[in-house]
């Protein structure tokens, strides 16, 4: 096209390309619409360098480049814009990656906030099984109080009883099973079941025990019901009927170990197999032997808390320990014993084994083996031992209390005359019968009434000091006695500008004591119209505590307590008490709190 132009196509073309370079020139410059159309001459503004490049003369003279030609100035503007434009992407890398810091900054607190939510929310099942454990032992205690009680809360008294120094079962808790139905052994299983999850591990053993020997008796309650009624429960069964008895006469009396050692011989002997062996026999003895496995534990552990706690009896009252239960414990037999042996084989043509004729044929062989056994083995003591050896120790005197002289009492004993003892016991009685009740004394009252309203705020006080030197005129009518107390001290936290600033509700700061609140029994005060008085003293060691003396008259003691060093607030208001009803001094009062304000 441009060689066949002519030359005034070829000037418009030109000027053409240089108006579109001077627009777009205009346009970079920032140039509008009304603004387009201006040249040199023809302009408002009477500027005949309107399109011509600003230079500011002085900025250059001042940077001292104002030598360099417009060539060299264009050079170092663009370098300049370079360099803003490597600067400006600099800034944006760093404000993404900011970003992404902050991003990943608030992606761990997440992640730290669900595991604090986790372990909150751990801690929150722990104490809601605690606390249905803790309502099913309250129900069982309910319903052993109300004379219905279950199986269930039955083996619960007897495992918590395991804990407490005083308490004692005598009776082995598989007896509990006695005389129960199939439904009820079943409603066991399932409240065993309860109680394992909840116990979370604890007295497992116990539980898996108490489990086999509840199954063992349903499966043998079932059967019978199945013989009953003409069923096929004894050929399921393994063992014949002629040889049960046999097999658990063999079973009876032996400890854990030996049961223990009869249990792998029949594994081992189940595993060696062989042409004729009747595996149907060999693991029904092996169901039987769990079940009795589990009943020896039971005994041994039964016998320990009894031997533990006689043991603890007899060191309270002083009395020389000697060997509770001589027990002689020896190596378990091995599995090629005769007990192993003795067991009774099923007659069965086709089965030939080699052992020896069991007591079902021979029953002077049986009494020789199980005389060997116990000899050999442990001597296992029964209930009917234990009680006759408790009966001996206190028909001996060994149970009673030891004598304790005046210098071995506690400072704050309070000691009764015989006389004194037995005229209070015969006024109690006289009482019991005519109302009929003992449900409370009349301490018990006291500290009921000084208990109500117990926040979780607040804790027992009894910092009480020792006032010596103090005689009463009236100590040779009347003898001078403490007075019973039930005080509480109220702590809280104080959330002032340094606490709120270095502390949080997940790191508190310490508690202070913001008050106190003092109850103070004096049910026999001899003259019933003189109110009690307090009186507030300095501390002379420590300035930062007082001692706070509570006066009442015969036949009580001045008695006084270390308390904080505060002002107190007087108004009722904020929880001020200062009375004296029923037989009780109170005096309840909080600190004053002091607010900063500019």
């Amino acid at each position: 096209m441009k060689a066949l132009e002519t030359p005034e196509e070829k000037r418009a073309r030109r000027l053409a390309k240089k108006e579109a370079k001077e627009r777009k020139k205009r346009e970079k410059m920032g140039w509008g619409e009304e603004y387009m159309g201006y040249t040199n001459t023809d302009n408002p503004f009477g500027d005949n360098n309107l399109l011509g490049t600003f230079i500011w003369s002085k900025a250059l003279e001042k940077k001292g480049i104002s030598h360099l030609d417009e060539k060299d100035l264009k050079e170092r503007n663009k370098r300049i814009q370079e360099d803003n434009r490597l600067e400006l992407q600099k800034v944006k890398q760093l404000r993404l990656e900011r970003e992404r810091e902050k991003a990943m900054r608030e992606q761990e607190l997440e992640m730290l906030q669900r595991e604090k939510e986790a372990e909150h929310f751990k801690t929150w099942e722990e104490q809601e099984d605690n606390f249905h454990l803790q309502q099913a032992k309250l129900r069982s205690k309910i319903r052993i109080r109300d004379g219905r009680a279950k199986p269930i809360d039955l083996l619960a008294k007897y495992i918590s009883a395991e804990d407490d120094d005083l308490a004692v079962e005598m009776h082995e808790p598989y007896t509990f099973l006695n005389g129960l139905t199939v439904s009820d052994m079943e409603d066991l299983v399932e409240d065993i079941q309860v109680y394992m999850e909840l116990e979370q591990g604890k007295n497992v053993d116990f539980w898996r025990d108490m489990t086999i020997i509840t199954e063992d008796e349903i499966s043998k309650l079932r059967k019978l019901e199945a013989s009953g009624k003409g069923g096929p429960g004894e050929r399921r069964d393994g063992v014949n009927a002629s040889v049960s008895s046999d097999v658990q006469s063999v079973f009876k009396g032996k400890t854990y170990n030996q049961l223990q050692v009869l249990y792998q011989g029949i594994e081992s002997k189940i595993r060696a197999g062989g042409p004729n062996l009747d595996v149907g026999y060999w693991e029904s003895l092996l169901q039987q032997l769990k079940a009795y496995m589990a009943r020896a534990r039971l005994r041994e552990r039964h016998q320990d808390v009894l031997r533990q706690k006689l043991y603890k009896l007899k060191q309270e009252q002083g009395v020389e320990s000697e060997p509770l239960f001589p027990i002689i414990k020896q190596e378990p037999a091995s599995p090629s014993d005769s007990s192993l042996f003795s067991l009774p084989c099923r007659l069965d043509p086709e089965e030939s084994l080699v052992v020896q004729p069991g007591p079902s044929s021979e029953p002077e062989a049986e009494q020789d083996a199980e005389a060997k056994a116990e000899a050999e083995g442990e001597a296992v003591l029964m209930e009917e031992d234990l009680i006759q050896q408790s009966l001996d120790d206190y028909d001996a005197g060994k149970y009673s209390p030891r004598l304790l002289g005046p210098n071995e009492l506690p400072f704050d004993a309070h000691v009764l005359e015989a006389e004194e003892d037995t005229h209070r016991l015969l006024l109690l009685r006289q009482q019991l019968q005519v109302t009929g009740d003992a449900t409370e004394s009349t301490d018990d009252i006291f500290f009921r009434k000084a208990k109500e309203g117990m926040g979780a705020d607040e804790a027992q006080f009894s910092v009480e000091m020792p006032l010596t030197g103090k005689a009463y005129l009236w100590a040779d009518k009347y003898r001078p006695r403490k007075p019973r107390f039930f005080n509480r001290v109220h702590t809280g936290f104080e959330w002032n500008k340094y606490n709120q600033t270095h502390y949080d509700f997940d790191n508190p700061p310490p508690k202070i004591v913001q008050g106190y609140k003092f109850n103070i029994f004096y049910p026999d005060l001899i003259d019933k119209r003189s109110t009690p008085e307090y009186f507030l003293e300095a501390c002379q060691d420590n300035k930062d505590f007082a001692i706070l003396r509570f006066h009442a008259g015969p036949p009580y003691e001045d008695i006084a307590f270390k308390i904080v060093n505060r002002e107190w607030e007087y108004s009722h208001r904020h929880g001020f008490r200062c009375q004296f009803a029923n037989g009780i001094f109170q005096l309840w009062f909080h600190f004053k709190r002091y607010r900063y304000r500019r």
